[in-house]
C-alpha cells in the first residue's frame, strides 16, 4: 500500500499502525516529499522496527500524482501483484480495506467510493461536499464515464492494470491524477469496481485540499478532459 506524506508527523504512526493491525499481510510504502515536520524521519523509525514498512524519500514536494507514480514504480520493480493507494491523514479507514481486497477478485481497479450506496463522508462542511460531488458529476459528463467517485484516493490496482495504462505517459501530478488513472483504466477496456467506504475528515494536521486547490483541479480536469474528447473524436474519424 503506497502512502504519500507531506507534513503528516501527527498521523503517520497512528494510521500505519491501524493498517498493519487490520491487514497484517499488507506491506506499506511511505513516500515522503521531504516533509519539514520530520515525517520522513518518523517513517524511517517505523521501517526500522517493522520489515513490512519501507520508505522512499523524495527531494521536493512535486504533487500527489508524482508521489504515487514514484511509489508505483518502486512497487512494480519489487514484483508486487497488487498495489494500492491510501491517504496518511486517517480519512481512509484501514479497517475497510478488506472491502477493496474482496472486490479485486473480479476487477482490475477497485475504488473505495464515498458516493455509491453505503458510502459516506463524515465531518465535511457542506460547501466542500457540494464541490466534491459537483466535481465528480462534471467528470462523468465531461469524460462520459460512469464512475461515481473518480477523484477518490483509496484504491487497489492489479499489477497488470498499472502496466496497461502506461504510467510513463501520465503527466497529471496533482489531484487530477486520480481521475486520469480511472479514465485510462476504463478506456483500455479494463474492469473498474466501486465499493462503499466511510471517508472521515482528518482530526489532526492541515488538509492539503482548499477551495483554491479544488478550483485549480477542476480547471486542469477541464483542459485535460477536453483534450481527451478531441482525441476520441480524431480516433473515431480515422476508424470511420
Amino acid at each position: 500500500m503506497v502512502v504519500p506524506t507531506y507534513n503528516e508527523a501527527d498521523n503517520l504512526e497512528w494510521i500505519v499502525g491501524r493498517l498493519r493491525a487490520a491487514q497484517p499481510g499488507v506491506d506499506v510504502l511511505v513516500v515522503d516529499d521531504n516533509s519539514p515536520d520530520g515525517t520522513g524521519d518518523l517513517a524511517d523509525k517505523l521501517a526500522a522496527a517493522d520489515p513490512a514498512i519501507s520508505v522512499v524519500h523524495r527531494t521536493e514536494k512535486a504533487g500527489l500524482g508524482a508521489a504515487y507514480l514514484h511509489g508505483f514504480d518502486v512497487a512494480l520493480r519489487a514484483g508486487y501483484d497488487v498495489i494500492g493507494e491510501m491517504d496518511a491523514d486517517g480519512s481512509h479507514q484501514p479497517e475497510q480495506l478488506h472491502r477493496l481486497v474482496e472486490a479485486l477478485r473480479t476487477a482490475d481497479l477497485v475504488i473505495g467510493s464515498r458516493y455509491v450506496p453505503g458510502g459516506s463522508v463524515v465531518n465535511w462542511p457542506v460547501q466542500r461536499l457540494l464541490l466534491s460531488r459537483g466535481g465528480n458529476l462534471y467528470v462523468r459528463l465531461l469524460l462520459g464515464i460512469r464512475v461515481k467517485d473518480a477523484t477518490a484516493g483509496y484504491r487497489l490496482f492489479r499489477r497488470s492494470t498499472l502496466e496497461a495504462i502506461d504510467l510513463a505517459s501520465v503527466r497529471s501530478t496533482g489531484y487530477v491524477f486520480q481521475t486520469d488513472l480511472a479514465y485510462r483504466t476504463l478506456s483500455r477496456g479494463l474492469r473498474l469496481t466501486e465499493v462503499p467506504i466511510d471517508f472521515v475528515e482528518r482530526e489532526r494536521g492541515d488538509s492539503k485540499m482548499s477551495g483554491q486547490v479544488a478550483t485549480e483541479s477542476l480547471r486542469k480536469i477541464t483542459r485535460w478532459g477536453l483534450a481527451e474528447r478531441r482525441a476520441q473524436l480524431r480516433r473515431r474519424g480515422r476508424r470511420g
